[in-house]
Order: structure tokens, then sequence, then C-alpha cells
């Protein structure tokens, strides 16, 4: 999140029943490259990033950037959550001024479909919750991508709009405050 307000940055690491929400460390820069560079994850995203291009752009140390959650696997990054504030530039917004916070995920392809996404972003979404009571979340996901879109209903996103972006139909969900997580 470009603004946190009041939220001390990192928070604990957060722990849930398999997976551990922690700030990067240096020894997740492979597991980044590998993220952001996959043809799989970059799918839905507008394509994978160049290999070489990225691995000379990733410091050796992660920079802090609040809002950013590596998702930890028994001592291995596996993915990414994030807690943004939607460009008001872009489309779809719930307020006139903008600046909603916005769930963003990412996973490595062999982390798919053991429901490490849900568990991570439901932890986040609680997290979030109690620093910021009262704060909707939004998500955007592409309608094509099937996968995001039982994600964002099994976290509580309702449709408020869609919208072409990216050359793509996107989906755009609200998840109120009172949202229980999955």
């Amino acid at each position: 999140m470009t603004e946190l307000g009041p939220v001390a940055w990192p928070p604990a690491p957060i722990r849930t029943g398999r997976l551990v929400l922690r700030e990067p460390e240096a020894r997740d820069r492979a597991a980044i490259v590998e993220l952001f560079t996959s043809p799989e994850v970059g799918t839905y995203i507008g394509g994978p990033r160049p290999r070489a291009e990225f691995e000379r752009a990733v410091p050796a140390e992660p920079r802090r950037r609040p809002g950013l959650f590596a998702v930890d696997l028994d001592g291995a990054m596996i993915g990414i959550v994030t807690l943004d504030r939607r460009d008001a530039e872009r489309p779809g917004h719930i307020r006139p001024e903008s600046g909603e916070a916005e769930l963003g995920y990412m996973f490595l392809p062999q982390a798919w479909g053991h429901g490490y996404a849900a568990e991570a972003c439901a932890a986040a979404l609680d997290w979030f919750a109690d620093a910021l009571p009262g704060e909707p979340v939004v998500l955007t996901t592409q309608t094509a991508n099937d996968r995001s879109m039982r994600l964002a209903a099994k976290l509580g996103f309702t449709e408020v709009d869609r919208f072409e972006e990216y050359a793509a139909e996107q989906w755009f969900g609200l998840r109120s405050p009172a949202t229980p997580s999955a």
C-alpha cells in the first residue's frame, strides 16, 4: 500500500495452518524472478517479463514495500499477496476520490491447486480488517481467469463492474468490511 496511515510496517509474520506471510527476504530472490518471468503466471497479467531484464532489475536485498507479503511454505516462498492503493488513473473505483485498497496475488505454478492462495489471501484480508477496520477492499481480475474468479467469490468479493483494460474484459469486485474471510 502506498499509504498505510497509522499501520506499522512490517507486521509480525502472519501464520496460518500451512503458511507464513512475511516481508520478502534476500533468500526469496530466485522465486521472485521465477514468479514474474513465468509464462503460466503471466497469462492473465500481460505476459511474463523477460528473464534477463528482470534478473538485472531485482536487487539482491529486497526493498521494503508496505503491503507486500511473501507467502512462505515450509521455508520457501511460493507466492506473494499485496494490498495496494488502486491507482486513480485506472478504471474501476467505488469511491469518487479513488485510492481504494486492492488485493493482488501471484503464486508459482507448482503451488496452484492446493488452496494456498485462498489461505494466504484470507489471512492478509483478516490482518487488513484488524489494521484498518471498516476499510473496504477491491479486487480486479480478467473474466477469462476462471481460478481467480472462483477465488474472488470464495473470499467474499461481489461484482461491482466490468470494463476493458489490458485488451481484456476485467471483473471488478468489492469485499465489504463485514465480509468474513474464507
